[in-house]
């Protein structure tokens, strides 16, 4: 892959070819206090466990996100935290996004086309229905839900975000804490 050129313009040459995009919701959240606003919701004992196992999980597969975007959900961002800094991406460089705070297809859809095709990798945390309704828009049946602190890592082979959203994507997984790690 060639460097940036001088004047610092992007080049179809310095693009990655292949975009990998990980969707992931939120952990488990707490529902204990009635009067705490669906916003403030912190993780459970359930998702403080299972967001650093689903981490662990990322990092053994060597995904390293050139960008993290977050729902501004307290439960969303909690587990952006934990996930990401698992693969080695600083906390502090996370996107909080109010859009994402229970997107629907559409607002996905727009969200993924932004992004900035000089990054190949982007990882980002939201809600359901959305992800569900999303991975069903994607694979059609065979998203039937994606549970708390699922994961849902997409590939596309195109240079640019905004060709991914109406394209198949090539590679596809999806994983969540109460499958077994086949590693």
């Amino acid at each position: 892959m060639l460097a940036a050129n001088v004047s610092g313009i992007e080049t179809e040459a310095n693009l990655n070819l292949m975009k990998h995009l990980i969707l992931v919701r939120h952990a488990k959240s707490d529902w204990g206090d009635p009067a705490m606003g669906d916003h403030e919701r912190p993780l459970n004992e359930r998702g403080r466990r299972n967001a650093p196992e689903m981490g662990a999980r990322l990092a053994r597969r060597g995904i390293n996100p050139d960008a993290v975007y977050s729902s501004t959900a307290v439960r969303a961002m909690a587990t952006a935290e934990i996930v990401a800094g698992a693969v080695g991406f600083p906390a502090g460089e996370i996107v909080a996004d109010r859009r994402l705070y229970h997107a629907g297809v559409e607002t996905w859809l727009q969200t993924i086309a932004g992004l900035e095709d000089k990054f190949s990798c982007v990882m980002c945390f939201g809600h359901n229905p959305g992800l569900t309704e999303l991975g069903y828009h994607v694979f059609g049946s065979k998203i039937e839900n994606v549970p708390t602190c699922g994961v849902l890592s997409l590939e596309f082979e195109t240079t640019y975000w905004g060709e991914a959203v109406g394209m198949k994507p090539a590679v596809v997984d999806f994983d969540c804490p109460k499958r077994k790690p086949v590693d």
